[in-house]
């Protein structure tokens, strides 16, 4: 047998070995306050929307007040009930019946029924930190970001929430804005000041060099390692290789800051935003400007967009609205401004 070999310094080589991870810290999902469920009200489709998804069966918005609408068509709209009267900011579908919204008061509620009916899984106001967005990879991991680092994961469809170790992504306390899964399988995360934060397992995060110290407010990938990202005054950027950096200046020709975005089967990608902005980023990475369908104008900020079988859909200040592009044509009919109920949706 060969000898053992024994370090000369027992101390030196225990400082050698890599630190344990840190043990998981539960979050603060909890509150003694009981929340106020959603208010039913006729006015809800005239209202602030802030996302919007295309579930494969189901449009399904998400606004102030609590606010969930949706939709099989695009055109008639229910309001559904909803445990929470605290702005919803955010959306995560993962496939027809599993989805997951968040919003101020550190909400996060849970569908299992497309949009149908909503269960709370956490609600503290007490924190005094909205929740801004959350991201699902699958029906059980999932992650839910907001204001002065807050940054929460679970393991099991959110039936328990854990705080994330991050100290590169979140030192500085900076607001986290979007997070998407890279077509290689990493999630990258952008935020204010320019923060892009990138991980292999959603539990080791590194920081990336910005080519932008402005805010960032959401992030799509591009290819197979690539990612565009966008965010205030009309800044956005895109990469072949997140890792490698290389970043390209897009010259959307606007200061009007971008809050949405949807990646089109051709290769291109419709930025939404301030002003009521919408553009068209070609594969080339050329833009052109999107004019709203047949006199339906919308005005103020358009902060998500999404496509359907019906064309593209926004939303924002004005409620939804139906916008076309040259590769998405829209149906030729409005927005129906009265909610049904949801008996047929």
């Amino acid at each position: 047998m060969a000898d053992s070999v024994v370090p000369a310094d027992g101390d030196a080589a225990a400082d050698e070995l890599p630190p344990l991870p840190p043990e998981p810290v539960a979050a603060p999902v909890g509150s003694n306050i009981e929340p106020n469920p959603a208010e039913m009200s006729p006015y809800a489709i005239h209202g602030l929307l802030l996302d919007i998804t295309y579930t494969g069966e189901r449009l399904i918005a998400v606004g102030e007040r609590g606010n969930i609408l949706v939709s099989r068509d695009g055109i008639r709209w229910a309001q559904v009930n909803v445990p929470t009267r605290a702005t919803l900011t955010g959306l995560s579908f993962v496939d027809t019946q599993h989805g997951w919204a968040v919003g101020h008061d550190a909400a996060i509620i849970h569908t299992a029924d497309g949009g149908r009916t909503w269960s709370l899984q956490a609600f503290n106001p007490e924190l005094e930190q909205p929740l801004h967005d959350v991201f699902f990879a699958d029906t059980r991991q999932g992650f839910a970001f907001g204001s002065f680092g807050l940054f929460w994961q679970t393991a099991d469809g959110g039936k328990t929430w854990t705080e994330v170790h991050a100290p590169a992504v979140l030192e500085e306390g900076f607001h986290l804005n979007g997070m998407t899964r890279l077509k290689d399988g990493q999630f990258l995360i952008v935020g204010e000041s320019g923060l892009l934060g990138l991980s292999a397992d959603g539990i080791n995060w590194g920081r990336l060099e910005s080519p932008y110290e402005g805010s960032y407010f959401g992030v799509l990938p591009r290819g197979e390692k690539g990612a565009l990202i966008y965010g205030m005054r009309g800044n956005a950027y895109v990469t072949d290789d997140v890792r490698a950096g290389q970043w390209r200046k897009i010259n959307l020709a606007t200061i009007s800051s971008m809050f949405g975005a949807y990646a089109m089967g051709d290769g291109s990608i419709i930025l939404v935003g301030a002003d009521a902005v919408v553009l068209t980023v070609q594969p080339d990475e050329t833009v052109e400007r999107v004019a709203t369908y047949a006199g339906v104008a919308s005005s103020g900020t358009i902060t998500g967009i999404v496509r359907h079988p019906g064309g593209l859909m926004t939303v924002g200040e004005s409620g939804v609205q139906p916008y076309q592009t040259k590769t998405a044509p829209t149906v030729p009919a409005v927005v129906t401004r009265d909610l049904q109920t949801t008996d047929d949706f």
